[in-house]
């Protein structure tokens, strides 16, 4: 990276399905620091199967999740696949969690409180250690054999996804970092979307549009699932989009359509909102995409966490990954 972000390191997401290993082999080869994959069960393949194929195809790059939803699974299961990732990728793995904003959405759930992620952190903590949690009001621990996992304690990373005052003072007792706003203590990342314009290419291009897209459209998915109508039609082209979802889905199934594509594709409807995105953000000249990593160094960030969306990825991951460098 050029000398502006000297210490801030250049990580990639993605969502685990089908291309996630070999994504991440070229992620390893373009010099990522790390390859972070998305978690939503009903949007996406399961994570912890794509990070130990991945695992299995890179010898060097970082493997993480972020976020993973605690609610999907027990806390058992979750300390059982995070020893699995860990112990196939050599110590790679970092884990982060969140209260499940659109996972929960996405099924018609409130994401869950700070005080329900702080006791399954505490417990998931506990049972990694190789200590003995108390869950559902039972003594629980990790039983493996040395045979059928690493022996514990296993060491892994456990971040947090968090914005609010309650939940960075969650991450000051339990984290080891925060994907969120900077924080004079704990590491931090960010996570961010754009492109590399292409010589003489104006930010405003088609390509930009459908190649940033999948990204700049969840403001009005969200206005939506939290406003209803009157928060989205107050948008640009929201009324448009609104109808157009309305129409295509009964009002008891509106949640199942309303994050769909959620940061990976653009919907027919989305499509209409092309012409409101921002267009300006993280999108530019390799110059300016160094520029712009070099101002999230200078504010504290340790990690930006770029997520490449379009209809070609590869050429999303290299283009950035170059800028990065320059």
């Amino acid at each position: 990276m050029g000398d502006a972000s000297v210490g801030l390191e250049l990580s990639c997401g993605l969502a685990p399905g089908p291309d996630f290993a070999g994504l991440a082999a070229l992620a390893e080869e373009l010099g990522y620091a790390r390859v972070w994959v998305f978690d939503s069960a009903a949007l996406y393949e399961d994570p912890f199967v794509h990070l130990a194929l991945a695992a299995t195809r890179t010898s060097r790059i970082g493997l993480a999740a972020s976020v993973l939803i605690p609610q999907q699974r027990s806390v058992m299961a979750m300390a059982s696949g995070i020893a699995t990732v860990a112990r196939i990728s050599g110590g790679r793995f970092r884990a982060a969690f969140g209260t499940g904003y659109t996972a929960r959405l996405t099924i018609g759930q409130r994401p869950m409180t700070i005080d329900a992620l702080a006791a399954y952190l505490t417990a998931l903590r506990q049972l990694l250690a190789g200590d003995t949690a108390v869950v559902d009001g039972k003594p629980v621990r990790m039983l493996h054999g040395p045979d059928l996992a690493a022996p514990r304690p296993i060491a892994v990373a456990l971040w947090l996804s968090v914005f609010g005052p309650r939940g960075v003072a969650l991450a000051e007792k339990l984290a080891d970092g925060i994907i969120g706003a900077p924080h004079p203590a704990l590491p931090t990342a960010t996570i961010i979307s754009g492109t590399v314009l292409d010589p003489g290419e104006e930010p405003g291009s088609a390509r930009v549009r459908e190649a940033i897209g999948p990204w700049r459209v969840l403001d009005w998915h969200n206005a939506y699932a939290h406003g209803g109508a009157e928060r989205v039609d107050a948008l640009p082209g929201g009324r448009a989009w609104r109808e157009a979802l309305e129409a295509a889905a009964p009002e008891g199934e509106r949640h199942l359509a309303t994050f769909e594509g959620h940061v990976t594709h653009l919907t027919d409807r989305d499509r209409l909102l092309l012409g409101h995105i921002d267009t300006r953000t993280m999108v530019g000249d390799p110059a300016r995409i160094a520029r712009n990593l070099g101002n999230l160094a200078s504010t504290g960030y340790r990690e930006v966490i770029y997520n490449p969306t379009g209809p070609d990825v590869r050429r999303e991951l290299a283009a950035f990954a170059a800028a990065a460098q320059s």
